[in-house]
């Protein structure tokens, strides 16, 4: 007898089709919630909700950014197609600042900085995402490549230029509550504002990397479009 095919559907690549849709639909309605909840706040309480924008959508910001480390391990395995390392940094940037950084550290929550930088982390997600989302079932538009491609060019900057503020206010309580510094065995310790400090500068050798690596990944995105021109 011959080989059974089974149902488009069972077969592996639309299994992997299918489980990318959703999770690219996931992240998209989650960071689109974010944002929308962030925008309708910022109308109706107007700066006052800038300072507690934390506690109304920290829980939602954290849970997205957790299940985003699958982006690693889809690179990984192949089922998603990118370089590892400029998506470690950019993933590793988002956790340190979220997790370690203002999650840890209550009076930084209620810093602008955290608003403006929920904002910034929203809007390239959502472009990104809605790109991802569309390409994985074979549709795509030309403006919208063309956007997601274009609008990481002012805002990533602006993003570790924000991350990099957060570190800068969040020294001092660091320093005042000793928070993840520690005493090592032979009279060696971690003294984490150092650390934070060390991290600083990496931030910026990082985005160099990453900005190197975007941009020439925009390069060979947009050049496979043909240029219409007019008679």
């Amino acid at each position: 007898m011959g080989q059974m095919l089974l149902p488009a559907w069972l077969q592996p690549r639309y299994r992997k089709d299918a489980y990318l849709f959703i999770y690219y639909l996931i992240q998209f309605c989650g960071h689109s919630w974010i944002f929308t909840n962030m925008t309708v706040r910022f109308f109706s309480f107007g700066k006052d909700s800038m300072v507690d924008t934390f506690y109304a959508i920290g829980l939602v910001m954290r849970l997205c950014q957790s299940i985003s480390l699958l982006e690693l391990l889809h690179i990984f395995i192949g089922i998603e197609s990118n370089h590892l390392l400029p998506r470690f940094l950019q993933l590793t940037e988002r956790i340190i600042i979220l997790f370690v950084v203002i999650t840890s550290q209550e009076e930084v929550q209620e810093k602008y900085v955290v608003c403006v930088l929920f904002i910034f982390w929203n809007l390239l997600d959502m472009v990104r995402y809605t790109y991802s989302m569309l390409s994985v079932i074979g549709i795509s538009y030309n403006v919208l490549t063309w956007l997601s491609q274009t609008i990481w060019m002012p805002i990533y900057p602006l993003c570790v230029l924000a991350e990099a503020f957060a570190i800068y206010q969040s020294l001092p309580y660091f320093e005042s509550l000793g928070t993840y510094s520690t005493k090592l065995p032979f009279d060696l310790s971690i003294y984490f504002p150092y650390v934070l400090k060390i991290y600083l500068m990496m931030l910026f050798i990082g985005m160099y990397f990453t900005y190197s690596h975007l941009y020439s990944e925009r390069k060979g995105v947009l050049g496979i479009f043909p240029i219409k021109k007019k008679v």
